[in-house]
């Protein structure tokens, strides 16, 4: 699996923090692990909003199969990333939260609060949310052996999944007409500009995501 780590600005300065805690509790699994930033507190300014662009981008672009997303309270970026189609974001802020998220809901991003009730061994708690999230198979269902629930989980899932595809455009509609200055803040940063072009697989989408930067006068 690869996975990718996805921050606003306020939560900047914790960047590295959550992205080492991460990478190193994955690393028994071999999962591979990609920070998208953001990185310092000097860097532009990423919005939750911007951030729930990048999530979709990541995601409808197979640029990772999951997303791990931050905020001050984890709301905005949960908000703004479901708001874009092929999106499956959670909100969680202890190890039962990813836990139950990942066996029953089996959606593909979850954003955690970096400020809200981080407090003394806020990073302690962070580390076990992690091995709580990829401990087992995602979609299995709860509680174990209840094949029953686990049927009905799976299948509210999958119709979960369906009405996304009938209420939402799609990625090369939206990136048409979402706001310009969001779509800009994305783009114009470089360092995003190069992860996303190496790791994405929908050609079309990366084909659109290329025309939008020569748009804009950005560096290929």
């Amino acid at each position: 699996m690869r996975i990718a780590y996805v921050n606003e600005y306020s939560q900047a300065p914790k960047n590295q923090l959550i992205f080492d805690i991460l990478k190193d509790v994955v690393k028994v699994y071999g999962h591979e692990i990609v920070n998208y930033g953001q990185y310092s507190p000097e860097d532009d300014r990423l919005t939750y909003n911007e951030v729930g662009l990048i999530n979709a981008l990541i995601l409808n672009g197979k640029a990772a199969d999951f997303v791990i997303t931050t905020c001050g309270t984890g709301m905005g970026v949960m908000l703004a990333s479901n708001s874009f189609p092929g999106v499956v974001c959670g909100h969680a802020q202890d190890p039962s939260d990813t836990f139950l998220f990942s066996q029953i809901n089996g959606g593909n991003a979850i954003a955690i609060p970096l400020a809200k009730g981080f407090g003394w061994g806020g990073e302690e708690n962070v580390r076990y949310m992690f091995e709580k999230l990829f401990i087992k198979e995602p979609g299995i269902g709860y509680p174990p052996g209840n094949e029953k629930s686990r049927k009905s989980q799976q299948y509210n899932a999958k119709v979960l999944n369906k009405m996304k595809t009938v209420t939402h455009r799609s990625m090369l509609e939206i990136l048409d007409d979402i706001d310009k200055e969001v779509l800009d803040h994305v783009l114009r940063r470089k360092s995003f500009r190069q992860q996303y072009l190496a790791d994405c697989k929908d050609e079309v989408l990366k084909a659109k995501v290329i025309e939008k930067i020569q748009e804009l006068k950005y560096e290929i």
